[in-house]
């Protein structure tokens, strides 16, 4: 089971909800295990894989093979050979370097990468797996794994752009308050492989593709910028986007002459859903944000809290829904004891220098709100285990956060304006640290309210 660790030392009251909100991370996280995830969706049965719904005889084909990347791929790749066995061909799937300890499997290969800029860790791995499936036939089957994170690790830009045009662009979207969808829209205009361009190296194979999502709503397009799904975006849309955050003259030269020829229709257009490629790809959604907010509502219930999921939406800029949450918790008071879950993905416009993420942002923003409150606790965290470069997944801040901050001499406003909320946490000991988690379903808010 993974675990959750945070420092925390609070009065009984605040101390009974950290550690309840504490139990429910580590459920939520426990539901997000991709080994557990793929056992729960497939299954062999004789000859016949089954994944949910759809039946695959693996003895009538030629070959089967395994390959993929994100930061869950390398647990959905031990828990498929311990499934498949003798009967995968080979493969090789793409996993952060961070992660610890290694994977061990026979017939997959693992590879390492860097997140979240690419670099030629990535290219060389993206490489070495096409060439697996090169010589692929219409008797072969290819399982795809697909997870969060598989943008950074598989990089193999178009020709015309280097690794290093590819990494500028990355740099400037992250940076820039762009959602995730947007910042994969630009990725699969610039990419060999994402936006439904793996599908067509590996047509006319079958293909089964399994994705554990980390994107808002679970559009299986914007999943490591779907490789093997029909891209509904277009080059106009890459465009627009760079254009809407004033990227466009930043970017490299490079980027901006291909999608420029996108424009003119001298380069031809990311697959669409009728495209031929799509009619032997099946792709599965197996693991969500959904599942892991549902386990720590159950958990926060059992330990005798009046629990809902609030949404599993919530996106914009960290510090404004951490503000609105803040809110939210400070009205929970007259019901407790209550507790609210949401799920989704915030943002981070980065203006200052400091460090921090949009979990750490969020819950440093609704300390501002619940300040003053004796019986309130937000907690934030991302499922992956870090968040920007710092090794903090979130943080839980209760109505002491901004109080204990003066003592020690920091306005918390001065640390929000230079996104620092990382300095601030630490030095009061409220960071969420677990670590590299080996999954990803977007991020899990948690408030919680506590008896008189």
């Amino acid at each position: 089971m993974i675990r959750v660790r945070a420092r925390t030392q609070r009065r009984r009251v605040l101390d009974r909800l950290h550690l309840d909100v504490l139990a429910a991370m580590n459920e939520a996280l426990h539901a997000a295990d991709p080994a557990r995830i793929v056992r729960m969706h497939l299954k062999i049965e004789g000859k016949v894989l089954h994944a949910d719904q759809l039946r695959f005889p693996v003895n009538k084909y030629r070959k089967i093979f395994v390959i993929g990347g994100g930061k869950a791929s390398g647990g959905m790749a031990e828990q498929s050979e311990r499934l498949l066995g003798k009967w995968i061909t080979g493969g090789l799937v793409i996993v952060p370097d961070y992660l610890r300890p290694k994977f061990r499997n026979h017939r997959i290969k693992f590879r390492s990468a860097t997140h979240p800029i690419p670099t030629r860790k990535g290219l060389e791995s993206v490489v070495e797996m096409l060439e697996l499936v090169k010589d692929i036939s219409p008797d072969d089957l290819v399982i795809v794994l697909v997870s969060g994170g598989g943008s950074a690790l598989m990089p193999l830009p178009v020709q015309g752009v280097t690794l290093d045009d590819e990494a500028r662009v990355t740099s400037l979207l992250l940076r820039s308050g762009a959602s995730i969808e947007e910042i994969n829209t630009v990725r699969k205009h610039l990419s060999q492989i994402k936006g439904g361009r793996l599908a067509e190296r590996l047509y006319p194979a079958t293909v089964l593709t399994l994705i554990i999502s980390d994107v808002v709503g679970d559009r299986i397009d914007s999943v490591a910028s779907g490789p093997t799904s029909p891209d509904p975006t277009t080059y106009r849309d890459a465009e627009q986007v760079l254009k809407k955050y004033h990227l466009w003259p930043q970017i490299p030269k490079n980027p901006r002459r291909i999608i420029t020829q996108g424009l003119k229709g001298l380069r031809a257009e990311t697959p669409k859903p009728r495209n031929k490629v799509f009619k032997r790809v099946h792709n599965l959604i197996v693991g969500s944000n959904r599942a892991s907010c549902l386990a720590a509502a159950a958990a926060l219930r059992k330990a005798g809290y009046r629990t809902r999921v609030l949404s599993m939406q919530i996106t914009g800029e960290a510090r404004v829904a951490g503000g609105i949450l803040g809110s939210i918790a400070n009205d929970m008071q007259d019901n407790s004891p209550a507790a609210l879950v949401a799920g989704g993905e915030t943002t981070v416009t980065v203006k200052g220098s400091g460090r921090g993420g949009r979990n750490q942002e969020l819950a440093l923003s609704a300390a501002v709100r619940i300040n003053g409150s004796e019986r309130v606790v937000v907690g934030s965290f991302a499922t992956d285990g870090i968040e920007g470069q710092t090794d903090a997944a979130g943080a839980i801040v209760d109505g002491t956060t901004v109080k204990r901050g003066l003592k020690r001499g920091m306005d918390l406003g001065d640390y929000l304006k230079n996104n620092d909320s990382y300095s601030y946490l630490s030095r009061l000991n409220d960071l969420v640290v677990i670590g590299p988690t080996g999954t990803n379903v977007n991020d899990i808010v948690i408030l919680a309210s506590g008896r008189r």
